[in-house]
C-alpha cells in the first residue's frame, strides 16, 4: 500500500557526507543532518544500488516557493502531508514545477515568444522541457551535492522514520526519491503511490528553491492514479 506517512522536513543543513565504500548496505546514500530549533534530524538520500543493475536518474530543478507550493517555508521540523494536489506533496510527473513539459506544448510555447527558425538553433528552451539525467551513484551524488548549502534553509520530502511514530518523534527522513512506477513483481511494487514523491530543495540567495529529485531506472515516468506504470 501506499505510505500511511509522507512529509516535508523544514531545518537548515548542518552537514552532508557519502556512504562511506565499505559501509554495511545495499543502498548508496549520500547523508544530510538538518537542525531545526534544538532538534537535529537525519536524511538519507538513495543515489543507486551497490548489488544491482538498476541506475539512478535525476534532474535540478529551480522553482519559487509559490511554485512549489510553499509561498513561505513550512513549519520548522517534519510535517505531515497528505498524499495530494495542493498540499505541498511532491509528484515528479504531475507537479507542474517539476514534471517532464512535452515537446508539443514546448513547440507552441517557442513559437508565441521567438522566430521558429532562431529557436531551432538556439539551445536556450532546453532547459524547460525538464528531461532526466542519467549515470552512477558518484554523478547523482555530485549532482545532489552542488545544491546543498550548509547553513541554508532545506526542505526534504520523503517518508519518515521510525514509521509510524507521532510528527514529534520523527528522527529522520527515508524513500527521498520517486516512490511510484516501480513494476509489478518488484518488492516495491505495494508502495506505489502518487504524489508521495521525495526530494531535497535547498533555498538560494534570491530566495527562490533549487529542487533535487531522482528515480531509479527501473521506475516508469508514466503511472496510473495508483502510482503503477503504464
Amino acid at each position: 500500500m501506499p505510505f500511511t506517512q509522507y512529509g516535508v522536513l523544514s531545518g537548515t543543513l548542518v552537514s552532508h557526507r557519502r556512504d562511506d565504500p565499505d559501509e554495511f548496505g545495499r543502498w548508496w546514500h549520500v547523508n544530510l543532518v538538518l537542525r531545526s530549533g534544538a532538534r537535529e534530524y537525519r536524511v538519507a538520500v538513495d543515489v543507486d544500488s551497490k548489488n544491482s543493475a538498476a541506475g539512478v536518474q535525476w534532474k535540478t530543478v529551480r522553482a519559487s516557493g509559490s511554485r512549489l507550493g510553499w509561498p513561505t517555508p513550512p513549519t520548522p521540523g517534519f510535517t505531515l502531508l497528505a498524499s495530494a494536489p495542493g498540499t505541498g506533496a511532491l509528484d515528479v510527473i504531475r507537479h507542474p514545477a517539476l514534471r517532464v513539459i512535452g515537446i508539443r506544448r514546448l513547440l507552441r510555447w517557442i513559437f508565441r515568444v521567438t522566430d521558429a527558425v532562431s529557436a531551432a538553433r538556439s539551445p536556450f528552451w532546453l532547459p524547460f522541457l525538464r528531461p532526466w539525467r542519467s549515470g552512477d551513484q558518484l554523478q547523482a551524488s555530485q549532482a545532489l551535492e552542488a545544491t546543498l548549502g550548509v547553513g541554508a534553509p532545506t526542505l526534504v520530502w520523503g517518508e519518515p522514520f521510525p514509521e509510524g511514530a507521532p510528527a514529534a518523534s520523527v528522527q529522520g527522513i527515508h524513500n527521498v526519491h520517486q516512490n511510484q512506477g516501480d513494476p509489478a513483481g518488484s518488492q516495491w511494487w505495494p508502495e506505489n503511490g502518487i504524489w508521495q514523491d521525495g526530494g531535497v530543495a535547498t533555498q538560494q540567495p534570491d530566495g527562490s528553491w533549487l529542487v533535487f529529485v531522482s528515480k531509479f531506472s527501473t521506475q516508469s515516468d508514466r503511472t496510473d492514479t495508483q502510482g503503477h506504470p503504464l
